[in-house]
Parts: structure tokens; sequence; C-alpha cells
């Protein structure tokens, strides 16, 4: 809930093409250094309520108190996104701005596409500019608000110019190719365009590894170590084609730890931020990189690329249906003219954020499942249930631990740290007697005392 999905609804195509939406999704547990707790006492009967309410009691009420404001204030920020996004394209169509971008750009060149070109440059450096204000109160203020980020603002400033040069170049590319599409086939775009968008995701998910996380974050090879050996030894086991585990330092900007497993199509790269390492128990580090292999081994992106389709193609058609009646009736005040204009760029993608708006129970869902069979996966193959478990705490600094039904439903597109922490309790139930979990509890201590 963070600005990707505030960025796609502004611009359409862009986001289409460098979202990571499609890429593997990144598992991120945060929390005070002292949030993880050890293992529960082991009694003559296991019971996995007794040891998920012993993890819970770990978080002091002031604890889930600021996080459960942090995170349903995020709720919000869903709405208000969609809201600045919608006014950002009026304010482009209203004032005719956007039609006399449309025009200058006729009047620097006659070849069609690099017209589109240069309107996409323009519209994607002016939308950025205008949400600026935005993207620092949600990225930066609020961040340092909850003692989340630990980036100074010059260097928050300089991540946002990386990300809008990977928008001009990427984005340009994007919106050329869905236009050229559109004036070839202004009846059945929406078809034609989806398959093109889609391609250049799946385009993105390949790349992103190797070519679009560095610009952010400088990715070293993790130093030898049993717990290297033992991220590999688990990875070849399941046939993950990856021979290093790279570290990444996140925490120049941010105090979350996270990992992921990127890729797709034979890639394969298996990364792990340094708050993560420094921050984590090691049983802590394994369940969470096993959690991120399931989504490799359970082709989760390939799901993905699958599900965002049916999404975009059914989008497609939608705001094509919509497009042509507002068109209708205000094209003339706004000097656009039918769907193939590329000054109507900002009905398109105001439109298509408001559909995406509609779809997020459906869009978290989708994601919320993957997310748990990734975590059953973790479970068997890292056997580190307590590991899972001290995970699932560190969530407790940024997601609110205990949602409602419905509101789990609607608004978590993880689950909740207190369901993840119970299946891996209900896990290890049915493990108690295994030789590797006995020797676990022989060597840890219970919880400590509520913070």
């Amino acid at each position: 809930m963070s600005g990707s999905p505030a960025r796609g609804a502004i611009v359409l195509i862009a986001a289409l093409f460098i979202s990571f939406a499609a890429t593997v999704a990144t598992a991120a547990v945060d929390a005070s250094p002292g949030a993880a707790a050890a293992a529960p006492a082991v009694p003559a009967h296991f019971d996995a309520e007794a040891a998920t309410a012993a993890y819970m009691a770990n978080l002091s009420t002031q604890a889930r108190t600021r996080s459960d404001a942090y995170f349903q204030g995020g709720y919000w920020l869903i709405l208000w996104d969609l809201l600045i996004a919608l006014a950002v394209s009026w304010l482009l169509l209203g004032s005719r701005l956007s039609a006399r971008m449309r025009n200058l750009a006729g009047r620097l060149t006659r070849f069609t596409w690099v017209q589109t070109a240069i309107y996409a440059v323009g519209y994607i450096s002016i939308t950025t500019l205008i949400m600026l204000p935005w993207a620092a109160y949600e990225g930066f203020f609020r961040e340092h608000q909850y003692g989340m980020s630990n980036q100074s603002i010059g260097a928050w400033l300089g991540d946002q110019g990386k990300g809008l040069l990977i928008s001009l170049i990427f984005g340009s590319v994007a919106v050329v190719a869905i236009y050229a599409v559109i004036r070839r086939a202004a009846k059945t775009w929406w078809l034609w365009g989806a398959i093109v968008a889609l391609l250049l995701v799946a385009f993105q998910a390949v790349i992103s590894p190797a070519y679009l996380e560095p610009v952010f974050n400088k990715f070293s090879p993790l130093p030898e170590s049993p717990l290297k050996q033992q991220i590999l030894s688990l990875a070849r086991a399941n046939e993950i084609p990856a021979r290093q585990v790279y570290e990444f330092d996140a925490s120049k900007q941010t105090t979350k730890m996270s990992a992921h497993v990127s890729g797709a199509f034979g890639t394969a790269q298996i990364s792990l931020n340094d708050n993560l390492m420094n921050r984590a128990s090691p049983e802590e580090v394994t369940a969470v990189l096993a959690h991120e292999m399931g989504h490799y081994v359970l082709n989760h992106v390939s799901k993905t690329l699958v599900f965002a389709g049916l999404i975009i193609v059914i989008g497609f058609a939608s705001i094509d249906w919509a497009y042509r009646r507002v068109q209708a009736r205000y094209g003339r005040r706004w000097e656009i003219r039918d769907v193939t204009d590329v000054a109507g760029l900002p009905l398109l993608t105001a439109l298509f954020g408001l559909y995406m708006f509609l779809l997020t129970p459906v869009l978290n869902t989708m994601t919320r499942t993957m997310e748990v069979e990734a975590d059953a996966f973790g479970l068997n193959a890292a056997r580190q249930p307590d590991g899972f478990a001290q995970g699932a705490l560190h969530l407790s600094e940024y997601r609110k631990m205990r949602p409602g039904a419905i509101e789990e439903f609607v608004f978590f597109d993880h689950p909740s740290g207190w369901n993840r922490i119970h299946r891996a309790m209900i896990w290890k139930a049915e493990n108690i007697n295994a030789p590797d979990i006995v020797a676990y509890d022989a060597t840890h201590s219970p919880p400590s005392a509520p913070r």
C-alpha cells in the first residue's frame, strides 16, 4: 500500500511497465531489534493456541497501537491516492494542458510515434512534479513519523529522481507501443493493447533484478558462512537456478527487513537486505528465504502474469467503453478526440485508476492467497516454525497483527501476523516429535515478558 499503486493511478502505461507487481512478491518483515521472541516452551501436549498467544504477548499495547495506527492510516491513503490522481487528470484535461502538449509535439515533428514519445515525456514529468508533495508526505514524512525511514530528504529526492528517469525511459516506450496498437486497431485495441502491456510487464520481471533494482541499492555477494550455505542448499533442493546469495544496503533507506527471490523464465536471484542480516536470528532468515523460494517454485510469477493479463484485458475493455462516453460529452471542451488521441491519456489513466481502486479486495485476495501458499511451502522446506513466527512478529512494526475477517479480506495483501504465527504453531504441533524440532526446543528459552 505504498507508492506504486498511487503512481499507477497517474501514469497508467508507465506503471504497467515499471511496477513490480509482476515480479515475485517481496515479503517485508520489520520490527525493532528486540521484537523477535524465543521459542515457546514445549509442554507435554503442545498447544498451538497457547504458543500463538505466547508470541503475541511479546507485543506491548503501545507497540500494537502504533502499528495499528500506521496500517489503518494506509486504508485512507488508498482513497486519497485515487482522489489526488483523479484531480491531476482533471487538471490536465480541464486546463487543456494535455491538448497543448499534444499540439506542441505535433509542431516539433511529423512522425506520429515521436509525437507520442514527446507527449509521454512531458506527461510523466509534469504528473511526477505535481504529485511530488503528496509523494513526499506518503513516502518520506509519514515514514519518518513512524520511525521506518533512515533517509535524508536529499537521499529521498535522489531516489525519486532515479525513479523518474526509469519512468521516462520505459514509460515512454510503453506509451508509444500501446498507442501504436490503439491507432492500428482502434476498435479492438483493448485486447491487443493488453497483450503488449503484459509482454512489457514480463520483460520487466526478467530485467529487474539485474538492471533496475541495483539503480537504488548496492548488491554484494553475501560473505561465506554456514547460513549462506544453508540458503544455497535449500535453493538447490528446490531446483532454484541460483548459485549466489546477494545482500543489499536497504538500511540507508529504511528500517524494514526484506528478502526476495526474483526473476522469471529460468532466471533467479536470491537477495536479502542488510536489516534482515543484522537484526534477525539465523532461523528467521532461513524461514523468510524459504518463503520467498516458495513464490519461485510455485510459479507465482507466471500465475501473476496470467491474472494480470485477465485484469488488464477487462480493464482496457471497460475504459474503452467509458472513454468513448466521457469523450463524447467533454471532448470538445477538453480538446481531446477519440481514443487514438494521445491527449486523452489523462482520461485513460483516471478511468484505469478508478477501475483498480474498485478491484482492491480482489487484487489483495489474489496476492494474499499466494502468500499463504508460500508460507506453507516455506514451513515445509525450512522446518523453522519458530523462525517463521519471529518473522511474523516483525510485521508488528507496520502491520495490524489481528484484524477482523472483513478488514483482512479487503485491505490485507498478506496474511495478518496473527494468522501467520498461528499457522506456524499448528505446523509445529503436527511435527512436535520430529528430531529437529525437539533439538531446537531443547536449546531455546520461552518467550520474554511482554514489552
